[in-house]
């Protein structure tokens, strides 16, 4: 949990950039990210160190003797701004990107790194203000880079946009992943399922009898407890965590670069994080695990803008689906990706559950007749504003099997308003399709009735795959779903004109009174 003060520093570093020429949102965190890693670095290497004079154990420096200058703990104590500028332009960027020759996380995302930041007073006031960040508090520094994500407003042009946190947290409730599986992203960003996936996890896999609690000091300026997970269950699974649990692509570096850094501060030691366009065709060559059956669960709110040049679209993928439409490709990409009873949480704009060419057909057939479609969510049109006002669903999967019912879910509410300033409401359906959902999947799993879903004129019912398929596989939920219409009773229009009579009479007196008056 983040504190007010701990907001309020970030709100003033976000300020600092700003009045110092830093507008773009995007680049403001690339920046802070880039002197958060320069602090971890130091950080990790003094740990090293103070490991080694225990243990008499020699260990990998990444600072050698020559480059201790530009060590964070040596960086904060210059006085001149004008050094430090050069200091850092000048040799620890450079340092950076030397390190895109290693095989270090963030070595392929480092070999474009530059200093975006001109001011010498800026970067001094950057670096003191990032330097009283609790970066080493890994409770807290995952919801600190949370927090700094949540200025992110800018949407790309490719249909990039960040996803509402409280609906990716909704998603992986839903999923309910465990510590064994293999979670993946194909076109992450800033990695927001991935690091609540993992939250999730740490969560579940959290001994009650560790917790300790804590005094703290909200955003109102109230005292409240904070409760802290310290009973970990996840000793023995946590190679698997740090290394092989969380995957990640997009072919944009920046986004890369936040993703890796953001699962990082959430407390995941190597995440899986690559720069690729999953749509190609060089994905299938260099990452043939990820690209076919290699993930137990994925998570993903794909790009839903434009089309691709069909030659750069991987073969597999346009068999199964031939479109250039990346929201398809996507969902025909995702299915290739998913193991064998794999699982799927999609966000998809809703043109993909009732358009009408071949493709759109074809795409659902696939879903409903060679594998078990779960469930499909209908969200509110105004979940991605400011961003975007489009329509969109939450499709829930399973690869391979079969379809014999469709869970349909009427969201009519997220907890906030609809309009573009997406302020807190009370009006709030995920608590309970969460509780619905997970209801009707221990049913399903114990073999016992679903009758509770067969009234159509609920918020979630059943469908039959027989009465999808007679209607050309269309999945919008205003097809199956039953609206009661309340019979209105009106007044007859000679009482009405009565009324209105009477009306034009009490006007007519209140002039005539009026004009007395005069």
């Amino acid at each position: 949990m983040i504190t007010g003060q701990l907001k309020n520093k970030i709100d003033k570093l976000w300020e600092e950039f700003w009045t110092g020429g830093v507008a773009n949102p995007l680049t403001v965190i690339e920046q802070i990210t880039f002197l958060m890693y320069a602090r971890l670095l130091d950080m990790n290497e003094t740990s090293d160190e103070k490991k080694a004079l225990r243990t008499k154990k020699p260990f990998k420096r990444r600072f050698s003797d020559e480059q201790q200058h530009i060590r964070w703990q040596n960086l904060i104590h210059i006085e001149s701004a004008d050094k430090l500028l050069v200091l850092v332009r000048d040799e620890l960027f450079p340092y950076f990107k030397s390190t895109a020759d290693g095989n270090s996380l963030f070595a392929e995302f480092m070999k474009d790194a530059q200093l975006m930041v001109q001011k010498p007073s800026l970067l001094m006031k950057a670096i003191t203000m990032v330097n009283e960040l609790p970066l080493d508090k890994g409770d807290t520094k995952g919801d600190l880079y949370e927090y700094l994500l949540s200025k992110l407003t800018t949407a790309g042009i490719n249909g990039q946009f960040r996803t509402p946190r409280h609906i990716i947290r909704a998603m992986v409730e839903l999923m309910d992943p465990s510590a064994d599986d293999r979670i993946c992203d194909p076109a992450c960003g800033t990695a927001g399922f991935l690091s609540n996936a993992y939250e999730f996890i740490l969560q579940k896999y959290s001994s009650p009898k560790g917790t300790i609690t804590e005094k703290v000091i909200n955003e109102k300026g109230e005292e409240e407890i904070q409760t802290l997970y310290t009973g970990d269950l996840l000793d023995d699974k946590r190679k698997h965590v740090d290394t092989d649990m969380f995957h990640g692509f997009d072919f944009d570096a920046t986004m890369l670069r936040i993703a890796a850094m953001n699962l990082v501060m959430h407390g995941v030691a190597e995440p899986d994080i690559h720069y690729q366009d999953t749509l190609s065709q060089r994905f299938a060559e260099r990452h043939p695990k990820a690209a076919n059956e290699g993930f137990d669960i994925i998570l993903a709110n794909p790009p839903f803008k434009g089309s691709l040049d069909e030659e750069d679209v991987a073969p597999e993928l346009l068999r199964l689906v031939k479109t250039k439409k990346t929201e398809l490709l996507f969902v025909g990409l995702i299915l290739r990706m998913l193991r064998t009873g794999g699982r799927a949480a999609v966000i998809v704009p809703d043109g993909v559950l009732f358009g009408s060419s071949k493709a759109h057909q074809q795409l659902r057939e696939e879903l409903i007749e060679r594998n078990q479609l779960e469930a499909i969510i209908s969200l509110p049109s105004g979940v991605f504003k400011p961003y975007a006002g489009v329509s969109t669903a939450i499709m829930i999967f399973t690869k391979g099997g079969e379809t014999d019912q469709v869970w349909f879910y009427d969201l009519a509410a997220d907890g906030y308003s609809l309009d573009d300033k997406r302020t807190l409401i009370q009006d709030n359906d995920l608590p309970d399709l969460i509780a619905q959902y997970e209801k009707y999947r221990k049913a399903r799993e114990a073999g016992k009735s679903t009758k509770a879903w067969s009234d159509k004129k609920q918020k979630a019912f059943l469908v039959d795959k027989a009465a999808i398929a007679e209607q050309k596989y269309d999945l919008s939920i205003n097809r199956y779903k039953e609206v009661v219409h309340v019979e209105q009773n009106y007044d007859s229009p000679k009482k009405i004109l009565g009324q209105l009579k009477k009306l034009e009479q009490e006007i007519m007196q209140d002039l005539f009174e009026l004009e007395a008056m005069l």
